[in-house]
């Protein structure tokens, strides 16, 4: 069974984007957002799987996310390690250990994720015990595993350039297979938002 885990934060005037926020305003960075959510939720759904919706701060019943695709869920834990954690427990406890488990995680703001990046994740854990999606400023947009592996969240340097190194270093310790996917941009600024607009104008609209 392949299950994606989305995290999103609530999309709230000055809550979200804080890094665009600080040269575009408040508005503008909701603006963003919401084109990133759009973008993010049209790209889950060409895929086939189960969508598991992590919310930031309550689960929304009457948004754009259709409660008869998505499982909504609250996000727990005190840092970002810790709530990914849970979100991961949480879908293979649900599914249970009888049942193969194929599940990923990504955030909302990575516009340049496709759905054939997707099924190329799910692809590869037929033969790997994960898989993870580099971001060229050294986090991750997708992390995936078969098998529940709490380590590979604890004692990591949380938003910064380590991430991703420090998460393939965890696999390799823990004896896991792990395997890369092609490195993408992910949204956390002005000039990353410039950037992905010249690569998808469509992203204006």
């Amino acid at each position: 069974m392949n299950n994606i885990i989305i995290f999103i934060k609530n999309p709230a005037l000055g809550k979200v984007k804080t890094r665009l926020a600080a040269t575009l305003g408040d508005q503008k960075a909701l603006e963003i957002y919401q084109r990133l959510l759009d973008v993010t939720r049209k790209t889950v759904t060409k895929v086939n799987a189960k969508y598991h919706l992590f919310y930031s701060d309550v689960i929304d019943m009457d948004d754009d996310w259709d409660i008869q695709d998505f499982d909504k869920y609250l996000q727990q834990g005190n840092d970002l390690g810790e709530r990914m954690s849970a979100a991961f427990r949480n879908i293979f406890l649900q599914n249970g250990a009888s049942v193969l488990q194929k599940v990923v995680i990504i955030g909302s703001d990575c516009p340049a994720l496709t759905p054939d990046i997707l099924e190329m994740a799910f692809t590869i854990l037929g033969d790997s015990d994960v898989v993870v999606g580099p971001t060229f400023d050294g986090g991750y947009y997708l992390l995936g595993m078969k098998e529940y592996h709490p380590a590979l969240f604890e004692n990591i340097s949380w938003s910064t350039d380590a991430v991703y190194q420090e998460t393939n270093d965890r696999s390799r310790e823990l004896q896991l297979n792990i395997a890369d996917l092609p490195t993408l941009s992910d949204i956390d600024n002005e000039a990353d938002w410039n950037k992905a607009l010249l690569e998808n104008p469509d992203l204006s609209h």
